[in-house]
């Protein structure tokens, strides 16, 4: 089994529970259900569900040096996961999203960025780990400053060391300064360096402004635009709709890192669709974050293509049946 360390992101998510009937109605006073603190964002999500399979995961990312990052660093050291790359900023608050999900809806996000503006990548080690997967730049404030450019050398480092490197995105909202970075321009440039990106298809559509796509074959071509860009292995999860995978071919997959490279015939020129699980959504939090450790799970454990899709796949639909945690029993 390759090691992996999951960087950047992370925040505490604050869960009121909702029945669905709540409005934000000023002056007045709306009941709500009882409040649940635990661990967000990629670091947690994708490296908690990853340690939860049973891969060896190195954390690293920024928390404040308040209570709220107290609770999260607790919290996340019952994981599972080597939690040593997990710091607290003195002076900076610790990143917090309000997550709002009433019965049967997709969840919507008050989000505080906090200590997550500190994180540069720098103490990200290549050596330390067989694969990198970097979560949320549009989060990260100094990642996608001046056109992505620390992030790029981020991956190139990273690259130089024969380590697999791994990206996944963050819905970006319209008005918010991610906004205002050009993230087709910034993939250009960073795409050739990732082998293998995941994001979902809301989160690609809101950083390149574009329309929705409206059918599956619409999806399929924003992920053979990703695959175009210079990416070895594409995961585009669509909801509802499921997930595609991509993969380039036996030249580009030889250049993917030690996990990749030894096995380019067993991912090489593959397209996959994936149908989600019947029965719709009843929650959709952490659901593409488990997609992606589904699918890096199975690049860790040296599969094919085909099986570690079929564990993105399975790890996704646990998530969205309601299930926190994943584990080894997860995986075929």
């Amino acid at each position: 089994m390759w090691r992996a360390t999951v960087a950047g992101h992370i925040c505490a998510d604050l869960r009121p529970k909702l029945s669905g009937d709540e409005r934000i109605i000023p002056g007045a006073i709306i009941e709500v259900g009882p409040l649940e603190i635990r661990p967000g964002g990629s670091v947690a999500n994708t490296g908690g569900d990853l340690a939860a399979l049973g891969a060896p995961v190195l954390l690293v990312a920024d928390l404040g040096d308040d209570e709220l990052g107290s609770t999260v660093a607790r919290a996340l050291s019952t994981v599972g996961a080597d939690c040593r790359g997990i710091r607290q900023v003195a002076g900076l608050t610790t990143s917090y999203s309000l997550v709002f999900e009433s019965p049967g809806t997709d969840r919507s996000f008050w989000h505080h960025v906090g200590a997550n503006a500190s994180f540069d990548g720098t103490r990200v080690q290549p050596d330390a780990a067989d694969l990198v997967h970097l979560g949320y730049p549009a989060l990260l404030p100094l990642l996608h400053a001046d056109g992505g450019s620390r992030l790029r050398e981020l991956l190139a480092r990273v690259r130089q060391a024969g380590t697999t490197t791994s990206l996944d995105l963050s819905f970006v909202t319209p008005g918010s300064p991610a906004a205002e970075v050009d993230w087709r321009l910034l993939l250009q440039r960073t795409a050739p360096l990732v082998d293998v990106l995941s994001p979902s298809v809301d989160d690609l559509v809101s950083a390149l402004k574009l329309a929705k796509p409206s059918s599956v074959s619409e999806v399929r071509e924003l992920g053979l635009l990703l695959l175009g860009l210079g990416s070895a292995v594409v995961l585009l999860t669509d909801g509802e709709r499921g997930m595609h995978l991509f993969t380039a071919g036996q030249d580009r997959l030889s250049r993917a890192g030690r996990c990749l490279s030894e096995r380019t015939e067993a991912w090489a020129d593959r397209e996959l669709y994936l149908p989600a699980s019947a029965g719709g959504p009843l929650a959709t939090s952490g659901a593409g974050d488990a997609a992606t450790a589904g699918l890096l799970f199975g690049v860790l454990a040296g599969s094919d293509a085909e099986e570690a899709a079929t564990m993105a796949a399975r790890a996704a639909a646990l998530k969205v049946a309601g299930h926190r945690r994943l584990s080894p029993y997860t995986t075929p």
